[in-house]
């Protein structure tokens, strides 16, 4: 399928529609969405952890959200990294469109709470979050069922490995 007849499908399942954001040479489609807020939570994150008092606060709590947001969508991780069973129970909710949506939207709150503290760089972490937030809530609406992607180590990936 192109790109054009994923958006004229109108499915606003966000692996598809992000397909715009980053594209694979074997046709398959990446969440770009959630991996752009990983990338940009992570440096945005230690690029603040230098500044006033109150915005270091928001700037590490972006570091943490970095980290939760890598588990979620490369659920691989979970499998070879030596995490506790409360920490996995804790990923392992982020399974729906719904759950993703209101994860994302708590994390974007926090990060539009950070213009307390004056203009920083942490308002393109809120923007971004508010766009995957965004995405989900819509693939939630129209009842798609979430897809994962094999790259990022949804479905599919331990008959690989095996």
């Amino acid at each position: 399928m192109t790109l054009a007849e994923e958006f004229r499908s109108r499915n606003f399942m966000p692996s598809e529609l992000r397909a715009a954001l980053q594209w694979r040479g074997n046709g398959e489609m990446s969440d770009g969405t959630g991996v752009l807020c990983m990338v940009l939570c992570f440096a945005l994150g230690i690029a603040n952890i230098f500044s006033p008092v109150l915005r270091i606060i928001f700037s590490v709590i972006c570091l943490a959200c970095s980290f939760i947001i890598l588990f979620i969508e490369v659920p691989f991780l979970l499998r070879i990294c030596p995490t506790s069973a409360k920490f996995d129970a804790f990923i392992r909710r982020f399974t729906t469109n719904w759950m993703r949506a209101a994860m994302y939207a708590v994390m974007c709150g926090i990060q539009w709470a950070s213009l307390c503290t004056g203009a920083s760089s942490l308002i393109a972490a809120a923007v971004v979050l508010s766009i995957a937030a965004i995405f989900y809530a819509l693939a939630g609406l129209k009842s798609q069922e979430f897809v994962g992607s094999k790259t990022l180590g949804g479905q599919g990936v331990a008959q690989m490995i095996v």
